[in-house]
């Protein structure tokens, strides 16, 4: 609830101003921040190793186990939140802060900054951040799963965020958005319990 409002209170009040100020102070220096956005380039590859790994598992009829469990369950996370963030920024329709791709229009090039439901393409796919969404659906399924290490993760949740804020890649409502997105994909993957299907002759 929290950071719903905090959200909507951003998309009002902080997110032209933030994202000015990140363009006229940060973009010249923005290349580290710009590297640190990749930690999640990381996290689909591990995922993607995580799901081939416990195919075959599957493929042997071999027990999961507690780590298997949890590997399934990150991965299964991660590439679930990566559909749904993408549905999410068809339906919202953002533009972005700066100009990407195609001259699409943008808050700091054209002072343009609006939601256009389902208007489709890369220009309009700012919202939520999918960089935040994915680190925080592992994150989350992780800080259900493996509790342990809890520290960690919200500090590579907060370092992902900074350095899209810090890079000029999204406004803060975007990452808010993403958190919240990304938080319960990941603790619905933790939590969720299917029961076993007969198979069928």
């Amino acid at each position: 609830g929290a950071v719903f409002c905090a959200m909507l209170l951003s998309i009002a009040f902080f997110d032209r101003p933030v994202a000015n100020f990140m363009f006229q102070h940060a973009h010249e220096s923005r290349a580290p921040f710009i590297a640190l956005s990749h930690i999640v380039d990381g996290l689909e590859f591990l995922a993607a190793l995580g799901i081939l790994w416990s195919g075959w598992n599957f493929a042997r009829h071999r027990s999961f186990g507690r780590h298997g469990q949890i590997v399934l369950r990150t991965a299964l996370a991660l590439f679930t939140a990566m559909g749904v963030k993408d549905v999410l920024k068809l339906v919202f329709g953002r533009t972005w802060t700066e100009t990407w791709i195609c001259g699409n229009p943008s808050l700091i090039r054209d002072g343009v900054m609006n939601f256009s439901p389902f208007h489709g393409g890369g220009g309009w796919a700012s919202f939520p951040s999918g960089h935040e969404t994915l680190t925080c659906a592992v994150a989350s399924c992780l800080w259900a799963l493996l509790p342990r290490f809890r520290p960690l993760y919200l500090l590579v949740v907060f370092l992902v965020a900074l350095s899209l804020l810090l890079s000029d890649f999204h406004f803060v409502s975007d990452i808010l958005a993403g958190c919240l997105v990304g938080w319960m994909v990941g603790l619905f993957a933790a939590k969720l319990d299917l029961p076993k299907v007969e198979t069928l002759a």
